[in-house]
């Protein structure tokens, strides 16, 4: 397999706020940020970018300001995921029309289709829209689980070409690559397993910790692609606390509150998440300094 464009450390962006709008001045700002920082690529509006309670216009706004920051120096890859199989279509065809490099596609939460109906989800997809897509699985937070047979199945599909894989589940990782195919680009979904991932034959992170800490995560995940194990375990040992701390409370509320402490945005989050906890801010300062981020 020649390199994946689509490897090393991408940041699940956050999605800064002030007084209720989308702070496009701190975005542009925090997309700077990773690139100087040495990321491989960028992922804005999932998760950690808080796309369930942004409109469709701020959403289509974060990724075009994204791509347009981007100015094509890395990869972005577009959150364009929803649970309606007709607006997730949408979205990507939206991010392709914008610019956009891939778009990285939920699992359709909370309808919890079945296996059948996941592969014609991402088959329809993948027909209707002509850009690179990569299966976001994320079961703790869908409430289903796209299974390696079928994700080996759409892998035959030419647009879709690797997944985020947010399950934690080390051995899955292993029979996927082998499932899928060498061409299989396979992401980790989960920064304190993401080096693990690696040594399973993943190709990268799509990294909440990448915000905090930039140039830190690069750097593991360069030693990790360059075969330097025991140069990426003393990153990741530095950085093992953060990954965890970024977690003490709903995700992105310590991550904003890590970023707002080092004067990049507020901490403004929106319902229903709420500001961090004071323990979950306790955590964090102490997992920043342990990674020598302050």
């Amino acid at each position: 397999m020649t390199d994946p464009l689509f490897r090393g450390v991408l940041p699940a962006l956050v999605t800064p706020f002030r007084d209720g709008r989308v702070d496009e001045d701190a975005f542009v700002a925090l997309v700077e940020r990773q690139i100087a920082g040495g990321v491989h690529g960028l992922v804005p509006v999932g998760t950690t970018g808080e796309t369930a309670t942004l409109s469709h216009e701020e959403h289509r706004r974060v990724v075009e300001l994204c791509v347009q920051t981007a100015r094509g120096r890395v990869p972005v890859v577009a959150g364009a995921g929803s649970n309606s199989t007709d607006e997730a279509i949408e979205l990507v065809r939206h991010a392709k029309t914008i610019g956009a490099d891939a778009a990285l596609v939920v699992t359709p939460y909370y309808n919890r289709p079945s296996q059948e109906g996941l592969y014609a989800h991402y088959a329809a997809i993948a027909e209707a829209v002509q850009l690179p897509v990569l299966v976001y699985n994320v079961p703790g937070r869908t409430g289903v689980d796209i299974s390696n047979e079928v994700l080996a199945r759409l892998a035959k599909l030419p647009n879709i070409v690797g997944i985020k894989d947010a399950t934690s589940d080390l051995t899955r990782a292993s029979l996927q690559r082998v499932e899928c195919g060498e061409d299989w680009v396979m992401l980790s979904g989960d920064d304190g397993s993401g080096l693990g991932y690696m040594a399973h034959g993943g190709h990268g992170c799509i990294s909440v910790t990448a915000n905090v800490a930039p140039e830190q995560t690069a750097a593991l995940y360069e030693a990790a692609m360059s075969g330097d194990w025991a140069g990426a375990l003393q990153h990741q040992d530095r950085l093992v606390r953060l990954h965890k701390a970024l977690f003490a409370d709903a995700s992105p509320s310590p991550t904003k509150y890590a970023l707002a402490h080092l004067g990049l945005c507020a901490e403004d989050v929106r319902l229903p998440i709420v500001p961090a906890s004071e323990p979950a801010r306790r955590e964090v300062l102490e997992a920043m300094r342990a990674a020598g981020v302050i």
